[in-house]
């Protein structure tokens, strides 16, 4: 099985956990995840089956969109809904001071993620010394928020809220942020991720679902193709006549490729044979050099017969 699950994270579940659920079900061993969730959020979450793991290096994950309520009112150690109580207020901001928070936390931004984060130090999680009771804390960083378009308020003093941001923001942060800038303690009491990268929540799956098709024997039918999520990279059509040489892995000669020449040296690119994807190449000088071919694309060998005397 090789491709890519769209698992729909419930609440209460690490990434890591999923990956462990994934594996059992596939029985494959090659899994692997593309962007964390924390275990209390819910939403889109990539799984990477089989050869599928080697494409993680080209994978676009830049792009996420996230549906949060910001809480005013308390401030935690973790940021969060389920942290311990740090700082209290009751001078409530109206709907407009929260905007004017929000476009001014918009663009290329610092944030410090909180100490309960995956953000290493010394090689460790935050988070794994943070509960030992070590003292630790996350550097300043550059984050981009490309929007946040508020809903409306919702009870008990919050605000719900889209982020469209790029990698490495945390969405706990940036309620906190927000809470600071009204003049508010404010922690994130809700999360949602509709969409990393290519993926969304109209090809998600739940857990559950996956079972049933695992029983059904159709689960690696509904597998998104190796290729799914790597329609930025520029595609080149391997000639009929070099489909041998490609699936052995042997370098090919670019000037004999259409429209080799013209693209970026060193740069990323996705190849395709009458068989469909066939890996990953990249241009060196003259020759189209792989990084990666699938299986599906190699040739496979020739049996040979033995006969005894």
């Amino acid at each position: 099985m090789n491709g890519f699950l769209n698992i729909l994270k419930p609440p209460g579940m690490s990434s890591a956990a999923v990956v462990a659920v994934v594996k059992h079900l596939t029985g494959e061993k090659r899994i692997g995840h593309a962007g964390t969730l924390d275990p209390e959020a819910a939403g889109v979450l990539p799984v990477m089956v089989g050869q599928a793991t080697r494409l993680f290096d080209y994978l676009v994950d830049k792009e996420k969109t996230y549906v949060a309520e910001c809480a005013f009112g308390q401030a935690t150690d973790t940021q969060d809904a389920q942290g311990r109580i740090t700082d209290e207020g009751e001078t409530w901001p109206t709907l407009e001071q929260v905007r004017a928070a929000a476009d001014a936390l918009t663009g290329d931004i610092k944030q410090r993620p909180g100490i309960y984060s995956a953000v290493k130090q010394g090689g460790r999680p935050l988070y794994m010394l943070a509960r030992k009771g070590r003292e630790a804390e996350a550097p300043l960083r550059t984050v981009h928020i490309e929007r946040i378009v508020l809903h409306g308020e919702t009870e008990n003093h919050g605000v719900l809220m889209t982020v469209d941001c790029g990698r490495g923001t945390y969405i706990r942060s940036l309620c906190e942020d927000i809470g600071r800038l009204c003049g508010c303690p404010a922690h994130m009491r809700f999360l949602l991720r509709t969409r990393s990268g290519a993926f969304t929540l109209d090809t998600a799956m739940t857990l559950e679902e996956v079972t049933t098709l695992r029983d059904d024997g159709t689960l690696a039918q509904r597998l998104l193709p190796m290729d799914w999520p790597l329609q930025h990279l520029p595609a080149l059509q391997v000639p009929e006549g070099m489909t041998r040489m490609a699936r052995s892995g042997a370098a090919l000669p670019a000037q004999w490729i259409p429209g080799a020449m013209a693209l970026t040296e060193g740069a990323p690119i996705r190849m395709i044979t009458g068989d469909g994807f066939a890996g990953i190449a990249v241009r060196q000088e003259d020759q189209l050099r792989w990084r990666m071919v699938t299986a599906e694309s190699q040739e496979p060998r020739e049996k040979t017969s033995e006969t005894k005397d």
